[in-house]
């Protein structure tokens, strides 16, 4: 099928294991040159903007109305799934292919550079020309759907973050002469700061925190380490607890990206034709950035609909897995959602 067809030519750019299209890089440009082909097959007209989006758009009867966009994004982690971000745009193409020209202007947009950071929405947002309303299908990237036994998922809010870096300062030694007792192994004092993180994680409700990168110096076999800096990254559903996490990780509280909610309309569109498919609705909160977010935060109506993960959930690795059947679900779910949300 042709979707599928589509997710696996863009999965093969960049090199394997997993996909390898790291946001601005000459990867990510074949994704998009690819996309673009696609999207003016379908005779869409075809844009790219100051920060390297592609938008594809099908002028509506009624040009005064706002625009609904769907689409996520091209790029990937190091390593990636086949479906993060790329599902998102393949299957906002399969709708508008299905539902033609509608009283709104519809379009597919492919997001740059999502994974760092979400460059491309931030750059959209800041140059303006934003649609009314975004709806972004995605892999879930996460356990919790498959443990609920329903295969779609509505998502309320995305969760907000706060990223930085830790420095623990000790002194260097050699490291068979230097006695136990009156060492400072800053790696040791690193080791049980990042335990008092994760603790920190674990007493606020629904909040994580992650420490995935570790510098050590001087980085010798046989040298205690003097100095030692990891990453850090926290996370919380809502605005107290995300700034209750940043202070107990001794992080500061400029910068941080605030929690989004979903639109009310959005959602509501989305779970209608998952009622009617006689389907439990699940809602969920996303704890993962994403484009969707960002649009929410600038006035977009904007929401999300999840597809269940396979695999356990994994997700930012080749073994990221769903089911023909799911995906296929999901762009039916999109296409009903997007047709209510053009009517409008």
């Amino acid at each position: 099928m042709r979707l599928f067809e589509r997710l696996d030519e863009l999965y093969a750019i960049g090199g394997g294991p997993g996909a390898n299209r790291i946001g601005y890089s000459a990867a990510e440009d074949r994704a998009h040159e690819l996309a673009a082909a696609w999207l003016r097959e379908a005779g869409l007209d075809v844009t790219v903007d100051e920060s390297g989006n592609l938008i594809g758009r099908l002028p509506g009867a009624d040009l005064e109305l706002s625009e609904l966009w769907t689409g996520s994004h091209l790029d990937s982690v190091p390593q990636g799934g086949r479906y993060d971000g790329a599902l998102g745009v393949v299957a906002g193409l399969e709708a508008l292919d299905r539902l033609g020209q509608r009283r709104r202007t519809l379009a597919v947009v492919a997001f740059r550079d999502e994974e760092r950071g979400c460059s491309g929405s931030r750059g959209r947002c800041a140059s303006g020309g934003l649609p009314g309303t975004f709806v972004e299908l995605h892999h879930e990237q996460g356990p919790r759907l498959a443990a609920a036994g329903t295969p779609l998922g509505v998502v309320t809010g995305i969760v907000g973050y706060k990223r930085g870096t830790r420095t623990i300062q000790g002194r260097a030694g050699h490291a068979g002469t230097t006695p136990m007792l009156g060492r400072q192994d800053a790696l040791v004092a690193a080791a049980e700061e990042i335990l008092r993180v994760r603790d920190a994680a674990l007493s606020v409700k629904d909040a994580v925190a992650t420490v995935g990168q570790l510098e050590v110096e001087p980085g010798g076999t046989n040298v205690i380490p003097n100095r030692v800096t990891f990453s850090l990254d926290v996370r919380a559903p809502d605005a107290e607890r995300l700034g209750r996490m940043i202070a107990a990780v001794g992080l500061e509280d400029a910068g941080r990206t605030e929690p989004a909610a979903m639109s009310d309309s959005v959602r509501a569109a989305l779970r209608a034709p998952i009622e009617a498919r006689g389907l439990p609705v699940v809602e969920l909160p996303s704890g993962a950035g994403h484009d969707a977010g960002i649009l929410a935060a600038a006035g977009v109506d904007a929401g999300m609909l999840f597809v269940r993960a396979g695999a356990d959930g994994v997700s930012h690795s080749p073994d990221e897995a769903a089911s023909d059947e799911d995906v296929l679900l999901a762009v039916d779910v999109l296409t009903d959602a997007l047709e209510l949300l053009s009517a409008r």
